[in-house]
């Protein structure tokens, strides 16, 4: 799966460098907006929405309401809980990149946590003993050192990216210790099922959102657009923003 995200995302961004790009606007707030919405190759994006959105109509939806329907709440949660901890090294990877010290050491307290007392991930105990999971990816961490995002991207499969988050995704490929696991011993099975079921278990997650969004919104791209573009530029303000010391508080008192 790894693999094939790596390979699907060279494949769209191939797309785009051909891509034609959407007209720049001579009205004063028509180019405002085209500015704001940093979607350059909209025409495109917007096919690759659309395509993306009907592929997963009948492929990946039915498959994620299936699981939800077959599977307890309270495994699915748990099962979540592993997939999170699975990825904390390339939050943590991501955290040192970006000179947080604290963050770091937050995300190794959790993996170790949640690794041992959380029976491989399954309990998320770091959160009960006040270690909350954060998110870092390697384009949040291109963004702290002042790299610009580039034009937003809708990639096929992937969903809303940037040339930046693009290349973090890249990235987070060579981050993930469990694509460096050796053949045998069921590791390599285990590494497919593991993101077989990230895949599913995140479509199941936004499933009720998702079925709104396209039914209530005038247009779903552009809500689609505007939030993800909103929640990258809080993420990255907050990660910038966080001066916290090394040492933890209760540490100090």
């Amino acid at each position: 799966m790894r693999r094939l995200s790596y390979i699907t995302l060279t494949v769209g961004l191939s797309l785009f460098a051909s891509a034609c790009t959407a007209p720049v606007p001579k009205d004063p707030e028509a180019l405002a907006e085209y500015k704001r919405n940093n979607d350059k190759y909209e025409p495109t994006n917007r096919e690759m929405y659309d395509f993306t959105m009907t592929v997963d109509k009948y492929t990946l939806r039915p498959v994620s309401k299936a699981y939800v329907w077959a599977v307890p709440k309270v495994v699915r949660k748990s099962l979540s809980n592993m997939i999170t901890t699975m990825n904390e090294p390339v939050v943590f990877f991501s955290d040192v990149g970006a000179g947080k010290p604290r963050r770091a050491g937050d995300t190794f307290a959790r993996w170790c946590i949640n690794m041992v007392a959380g029976i491989g991930g399954f309990i998320d105990v770091a959160s009960m003993v006040g270690y909350e999971h954060h998110d870092t990816t390697p384009g949040m961490t291109l963004a702290s050192w002042g790299i610009k995002s580039g034009p937003y991207l809708f990639v096929p499969f992937m969903g809303p990216s940037s040339f930046r988050e693009a290349g973090g995704s890249i990235i987070a490929v060579g981050l993930q210790p469990l694509n460096y696991v050796p053949r045998g011993y069921g590791l390599i099975t285990f590494n497919w099922a593991y993101n077989i079921l990230g895949v599913i278990s995140a479509r199941a997650d936004y499933m009720d959102a998702l079925d709104q969004l396209q039914r209530d919104s005038l247009d779903p791209y552009a809500t689609v657009r505007s939030a993800y573009q909103q929640q990258q530029s809080a993420e990255i303000k907050e990660l910038i923003n966080d001066h916290r010391a090394t040492t933890p508080a209760w540490y100090i008192k």
